[in-house]
């Protein structure tokens, strides 16, 4: 338990450290931003493809691969309906105007929420690792989200600043997002701790979360400003790493 513990702190402080990134580098360009975040997403297709989908098969017996699509599609069909629920959640994933207008303040706040919303899922895939009993590859899996939370909380805080949120309070919302991530993390661990029969499907489920969040948000966003060929590349560079690892 006490590894699940520090581990999902960890997973939440990856965002932190992302957001004192964030501070520090304010004027981040879109492109850099696209490659930053394109690389984070082959981290996560890695982590959700080797760490989640792969055991579930391999913890599902003969209904393997129907317990895993199932899973898949019921990830994916829960973050379509909180897609549906939070609205704009595409035009304001990772970008935003120059432009410090006051206005655009529920804007940034769909935006943050959106990063909240994606990081619950997140936390639960790392739980639902440990769930398994395999702690080499919850590792793995924890390690691989905690890598793509440090430049999902650097582009938190540009956007927030420029909308007029004051600098403590910027800090404190990335924070609380990556809070999310520590209860989600300890929920999925006690949820597939209660029944093991929950495992095949919890991996998938978490996995497929994953995919979506993927396809539907981070590969359409950083292939948005003219860094196509340069956000492919950090995407396979993500991937790859997490092969290597």
């Amino acid at each position: 338990m006490k590894i699940v513990l520090l581990t999902a702190i960890g997973v939440g402080g990856a965002t932190v450290l992302g957001a004192v990134i964030g501070f520090v580098f304010k004027n981040i360009s879109h492109r850099f931003s696209d490659i930053v975040l394109a690389f984070a997403a082959g981290v996560m297709l890695g982590a959700a493809l080797l760490g989640l989908i792969l055991p579930s098969l391999e913890y599902g017996g003969k209904l393997g691969a129907v317990t895993t699509v199932g899973g898949i599609f019921s990830g994916a069909a829960l973050i379509s309906v909180l897609d549906r629920l939070v609205p704009h959640l595409h035009a304001t994933f990772g970008h935003q105007d120059s432009t410090a207008d006051r206005g655009r303040l529920d804007k940034v706040i769909l935006f943050v929420l959106a990063i909240a919303i994606h990081n619950l899922p997140e936390g639960i895939a790392a739980g639902v690792g440990f769930g398994s009993g395999n702690t080499e590859n919850a590792i793995f899996i924890a390690f691989g989200i905690a890598l793509q939370n440090i430049p999902e909380g650097m582009v938190i805080i540009s956007p927030m600043l420029l909308a007029g949120v004051p600098p403590k309070r910027t800090f404190l919302v990335a924070a609380l997002t990556g809070a999310v991530e520590v209860v989600g993390t300890l929920f999925g661990y006690f949820a597939v701790s209660v029944s093991s029969a929950l495992l095949p499907f919890s991996l998938a489920f978490a996995g497929g979360t994953m995919l979506y969040v993927i396809s539907d948000e981070m590969i359409p966003d950083t292939h948005a400003d003219g860094a196509e060929r340069g956000a492919t590349y950090a995407l396979l560079a993500g991937f790859s790493l997490m092969l290597l690892l």
